[in-house]
C-alpha cells in the first residue's frame, strides 16, 4: 500500500507538470497527447523510443523537455562505426597525473537523445543498457553516476530498415514506452510553417522547473495509491498477453511493473494521488506493445506492430472493467 500523498503536494506536482508542458507547447505545435504521455514517461523515471519519420520533431520534443527542466541535453547520432567508448566514455593518460583519467561521454547528461539508435551495432547499443538500467556507467573499474534526473530519447525509423540493427528484446525492454509523433493538424502545420525556421538548438525556451522539483515528482510518483481491484486488473492484462497465441511470448513481471509505474505517473498528472483503471487502459499499448512480437511475423515491422496494438486493443476490450 502507498503512502498518503498531501493534497498539497499533488496540487504543487499538477502546477509543476502544467508549467513543463505549456512550455513545450510553444515549441511542439497541436501535439498535446504526445507532450502528456513524454511528461509521464518522465515522471515515472523511464526512457522513451520514438519510431517515427524523420522531420516530424522527435529532436525538438526532447530538447523542449530538456530546456523546460534547465537540464543538460546531449545527442548522439548513432552510425555504424559508433563505438561504445564514444557513447559512454573512454580513459585518458594524464600526463600531470601519471594516471588514467575517465573522460565522460555525452551520456552524462539528463535528457540523452540516441538519435537512429538502430544504426549502430548491438555492441555500441548495448553499452546503453547499464546506465538505462542503474543510471550508471562502469568504466575503467570505477563507477561512474550519470546525471539526474536521467532520460534517454531513442529514436528510429519505422519503415527504413536498410543498414539497421534491429534492437534485441533486452534493449528494447529498458523503454519505459514507445511513441509516434505522427503528422501534425493543418492548422498547427501552417502555425509552423508562419515561423521563422531555426536549428533545434537554438530554441529559446527558458526553464519553468528546476532539476530537484523533477526529482520530487519522480519520488512523489511512487507514492501513488493502487487499489487491489485496479491492480488485479492490470495483472489480468499481463496474464491475457502469456495466454494469447498469437503472441511469442507474453509480457514479464518487469513490464507490469512499468505500467504500474506509468499509471501511478499518469493520476500524478491528472492531479491525482490514486490511480483509475482508464490510467492503466490507456497506457497499455505505449508500454506493453513494444515488448510483444507475433508468433508468426508479419510482412514487416511496421505491419508486426499493428497487429500487435490490435491483439492488445482486443485483450482490453474483452477484459471486464472494475
Amino acid at each position: 500500500m502507498s503512502d498518503f500523498v498531501p493534497g498539497s503536494a499533488i496540487t504543487d506536482a499538477r502546477a509543476v507538470l502544467d508549467r513543463i508542458h505549456a512550455n513545450m507547447r510553444v515549441t511542439i505545435k497541436g501535439k498535446d497527447e504526445v507532450i502528456d504521455q513524454v511528461l509521464v514517461c518522465l515522471v515515472a523515471g523511464g526512457h522513451l523510443l520514438i519510431e517515427d519519420l524523420p522531420g516530424v520533431g522527435k529532436t525538438t520534443l526532447a530538447y523542449s523537455l530538456a530546456r523546460s527542466m534547465d537540464c543538460v541535453f546531449a545527442r548522439i547520432q548513432f552510425t555504424s562505426d559508433l563505438l561504445p567508448s564514444d557513447v559512454t566514455g573512454v580513459g585518458i593518460y594524464d600526463e600531470h597525473a601519471k594516471a588514467f583519467v575517465f573522460k565522460k561521454g555525452p551520456v552524462f547528461a539528463n535528457v540523452v537523445l540516441a538519435d537512429e539508435i538502430n544504426r549502430a551495432t548491438p555492441k555500441t547499443q548495448s553499452a546503453l543498457l547499464e546506465v538505462m538500467e542503474r543510471g550508471k556507467v562502469s568504466a575503467d573499474g570505477g563507477t561512474h553516476t550519470a546525471g539526474a534526473p536521467f532520460m534517454v530519447f531513442a529514436t528510429q525509423n519505422p519503415v527504413d530498415y536498410e543498414g539497421t540493427f534491429p534492437l534485441p528484446e533486452s534493449q528494447l525492454d529498458r523503454f519505459l514506452m514507445r511513441l509516434r509523433m505522427g503528422y501534425p493538424e493543418t492548422a498547427d502545420e501552417l502555425e509552423i510553417l508562419r515561423a521563422a525556421h531555426t536549428a533545434y538548438d537554438a530554441i529559446t525556451l527558458g526553464p519553468v522547473a528546476s532539476r530537484d522539483e523533477v526529482l520530487r515528482l519522480q519520488a512523489l510518483a511512487g507514492q501513488v495509491y493502487v487499489e487491489d481491484s485496479v491492480l488485479e486488473f492490470l495483472l489480468r492484462i499481463v496474464a491475457a498477453t502469456r495466454t494469447e497465441t498469437e503472441f511469442r511470448a507474453g509480457i514479464s513481471v518487469r513490464g507490469g511493473l512499468a505500467l504500474k509505474r506509468a499509471a501511478q505517473a499518469r493520476a500524478l498528472l491528472r492531479g491525482r494521488d490514486f490511480i483509475l483503471p482508464e490510467d492503466v487502459q490507456e497506457l497499455a499499448a505505449p508500454v506493453l506493445a513494444h515488448r510483444l512480437a507475433l508468433a508468426r511475423p508479419g510482412a514487416d515491422a511496421l505491419e508486426e506492430r499493428q497487429a500487435v496494438s490490435a491483439v492488445l486493443k482486443k485483450i482490453l476490450a474483452a477484459l471486464p472493467v472494475p
